[in-house]
């Protein structure tokens, strides 16, 4: 079993969503570690890019705070790294094609790997192009993750078949970013992955920030995936964030396993 994998071997998943480098990369290491401290399965890290075109407002504030404070993919490198001298869940990056692309894809793809890195999502690479990277990142072991959104619909049964790691399942047309209500037909997705795939993971991202929300996605899949609210906790408290991160953390895996 891939290490992807294994992180929801032990009952439903709780994924955070961590932007590398706001508002600094030491920040970012606290942050993971006490994201896994309280909890967290697997581990999601943004590479920042300019045009970061599946975020919203949230998110794209940090990817400008980011880029503004000098962080570049190298030291994102060494940042992973550091954190698997005792970090041993899953990570993976979530980042853009042309972030690949600029870096070199197989030398972006050995350093990942060889940083401790298992799996990549790329939000702007649609399932028809996935084989321009699946072959490279088989090559350095690294799971190339795939996205299944609303819109996806005759192609679910598709994209499930040929998933890596886990299935991401994006809840809501549009960015990220906080909604307060979460009206997609998550059940009818989910299930139409494991008709195809009975032995692919499926995490619901997009739009979660309460326990309540969590536990609910949850219990339809198996995990969500929190990213804007946990931004914008970074956002308010910048360098002083990592207890409340912590703190937020808690609360959703408390309620993904009651």
């Amino acid at each position: 079993m891939s290490r992807i994998k294994e992180a929801f071997a032990d009952g439903k998943a709780f994924i955070p969503f961590i932007t590398c480098g706001d508002p600094d990369l030491a920040t970012t290491a606290a942050c993971v570690r006490e994201c896994v401290k309280n909890g967290a399965s697997l581990i999601e890290l943004g590479i920042p890019f300019s045009d970061p075109t599946a975020e919203g407002p949230v998110i794209q504030g940090a990817n400008l705070r980011a880029l503004t404070g000098g962080v570049t993919t190298d030291k994102i490198f060494d940042l992973v790294r550091e954190l698997r001298r005792d970090i041993t869940v899953p990570m993976v990056f979530m980042t853009y094609a042309n972030v690949v692309f600029s870096y070199d894809m197989d030398r972006f793809l050995s350093k990942a790997a060889e940083a401790g890195i298992d799996g990549l999502i790329l939000p702007d690479v649609p399932f028809e192009e996935k084989e321009e990277f699946a072959p490279a990142c088989r090559k350095y072991g690294l799971e190339l993750i795939s996205l299944i959104a609303p819109t996806s619909e005759g192609r679910i049964t598709k994209i499930a078949a040929a998933a890596e790691g886990f299935v991401y399942c994006v809840s809501s047309l549009g960015v990220t970013g906080v909604r307060s209500e979460i009206t997609t037909d998550i059940g009818a997705m989910v299930a139409l992955v494991r008709r195809a795939n009975p032995r692919i993971p499926c995490a619901v991202g997009f739009g979660i920030s309460t326990p309540e929300q969590a536990k609910k996605m949850a219990s339809l899949s198996d995990g969500a995936i929190v990213g804007s609210a946990i931004i914008k906790i970074l956002a308010r408290y910048g360098k002083d964030a990592p207890p409340y991160v912590g703190a937020y953390v808690k609360s959703m895996t408390d309620a993904l396993r009651k």
